[in-house]
């Protein structure tokens, strides 16, 4: 579990957002939302230790990412980022990087590594693009390459930005299917959307950020009917009951 205390995060010491206690717990889908500039990615990239906390401290089953070395942190968690460039390598070569917190000098993988990065691929449905090289991939192609490296690194908590960008209707689905079914096996899982109906039926939980601050934090239901969403993003929302459970949508 991952879980950020009083935590500012931000640039050359100059907080983005302020004083945002919140956790990834196992088991659970945990979903960032705000308006554009309002420090989702910054926190995220904080509570991974890309970037150092300007105030407040990030736990790693309790104990402080401060005194954690980089592989000790990425064996607890792993990243998927919203942009990335594609090197000229092939698709599997690619996966394989997930495993690098668990290779020894001088890195050579084992079959195992190999067996996870295929069951990654798989499980990202982009088992059939092993064969490919990066740099011939649609931007949608290569998100799910990125997915599946993250999967590949078997961390129990799993983080993603923006893991739906590029993709068609059909995969968004597919890929915020995925969260559930890593949280239902245990994992935490967080991640920054900016597609409101989409997360909001995913989430087992939503911390809305906005103003500098965390604005609202609980199940789907209650951050709805507090009316924060409303006000984060100056829509009217509304939602609808289905077979499958509410859908929200903005007007």
């Amino acid at each position: 579990m991952i879980e950020c205390s009083h935590l500012s995060a931000g640039y050359d010491g100059r907080p983005v957002v302020e004083d945002v206690s919140l956790s990834f717990r196992p088991g659970e889908v945990t979903v960032l939302l705000g308006p554009n500039g309002c420090g989702k990615t910054t926190l995220l990239k904080t509570a991974l230790g890309l970037l150092d906390p300007v105030a407040g401290q990030v736990l790693y089953d309790g104990t402080d990412l401060a005194a954690m070395t980089p592989t000790e942190a990425a064996r607890k968690a792993a990243y998927m980022p919203q942009n990335r460039p594609a090197p000229r390598i092939d698709v599997r070569r690619m996966v394989l990087h997930g495993r690098f917190p668990y290779l020894s000098f001088p890195r050579q993988y084992r079959a195992a590594d190999y067996a996870a990065a295929d069951a990654a691929l798989k499980a990202a449905g982009a088992a059939d693009l092993a064969g490919r090289m990066m740099d011939t991939l649609s931007g949608g192609q290569r998100q799910k390459v990125y997915l599946a490296m993250a999967l590949a690194q078997q961390a129990p908590t799993i983080l993603m930005d923006e893991p739906t960008t590029w993709l068609d209707p059909k995969h968004q689905l597919e890929v915020m299917a995925t969260a559930r079914d890593l949280a239902a096996e245990g994992r935490a899982v967080g991640l920054v959307s900016h597609e409101l109906s989409l997360a909001l039926r995913t989430a087992h939980r939503v911390a809305l950020l906005a103003g500098g601050r965390l604005m609202a934090l609980g199940t789907p239901e209650e951050v709805w009917q507090s009316g924060a969403l409303e006000e984060a993003f100056g829509v009217r929302i509304g939602r609808i009951q289905a077979e499958n459970g509410w859908h929200y949508y903005y007007l």
